[in-house]
């Protein structure tokens, strides 16, 4: 399962690339306002930090409308996936897009029904939102699993499933159990999925030991050269 991270900010995307696990970025309007600035800037500069998949959504909620966007952000960057929502209006836009090679990744699915649409649309991604979805009791990742089948049935269909709305690291997890080809994060929760308290404590009683090691050992540079100057 790829990550993708969820945010407009340029210094978590930064620093979440610098862990070489960042395949792409998605954003939306409101992630976007949050930051605030220039939206097209934003878009362009962080298709330069991560020079892969990033979604960026288009505004306009009738088919002209979006098919107009979608090209003006398409045109961006080779990077740039037309984002757009799981409307009539949506799903036209999609197919037009997708007929001219724009890739789009249509967000707010919150049902397999919605999810086969879509494919069958041309969607290059395809989003439903575990948490929201955990929010009205029922099963998130139980819809990402539906989704998976759906697709699998079918191998016409080249859409992917991409886990939008993860809200802890067990979301993550589950996406990647239940088939998801691609699960997009916020960085809060990818920093909480690094971190455990006994790879801290592990980590501690590792670096106490090491400082019984003579001082002269501790450094590793030191003691490869001295190793390579003993071999001649």
């Amino acid at each position: 399962m790829k990550l993708f991270i969820d945010t407009a900010n340029l210094d978590e995307i930064r620093e979440i690339a610098s862990w070489g696990v960042l395949a792409g970025v998605t954003t939306n309007p409101s992630l976007v306002a949050r930051e605030g600035g220039d939206f097209i800037q934003r878009v362009v500069e962080i298709c330069e930090i991560v020079r892969g998949p990033v979604s960026a959504e288009v505004l306009a909620q009738d088919v002209d409308g979006m098919v107009r966007e979608g090209r003006l952000l398409a045109d961006l960057s080779e990077h740039v996936v037309v984002k757009a929502p799981l409307t009539e209006a949506g799903i036209a836009a999609t197919a037009q897009l997708a007929s001219e090679g724009i890739k789009v990744n249509v967000t707010l699915c919150f049902q397999a029904a919605q999810a086969l649409l879509a494919a069958k649309a041309g969607a290059a991604y395809i989003s439903p939102f575990v948490g929201r979805v955990d929010d009205v009791s029922w099963d998130g990742n139980e819809l990402i699993s539906q989704i998976v089948d759906v697709y699998a049935a079918d191998p016409e269909i080249t859409t992917e499933v991409l886990a939008a709305s993860i809200r802890h690291p067990m979301h993550l997890v589950q996406a990647a159990l239940a088939g998801a080809h691609v699960a997009t994060v916020p960085y809060a929760v990818l920093k909480k999925a690094i971190k455990h308290p006994l790879t801290d404590s592990g980590n501690t009683a590792f670096l106490k030991d090491w400082e019984k090691v003579p001082a002269e050992e501790r450094d590793i540079a030191t003691a490869v050269a001295r190793w390579r100057a003993s071999r001649g």
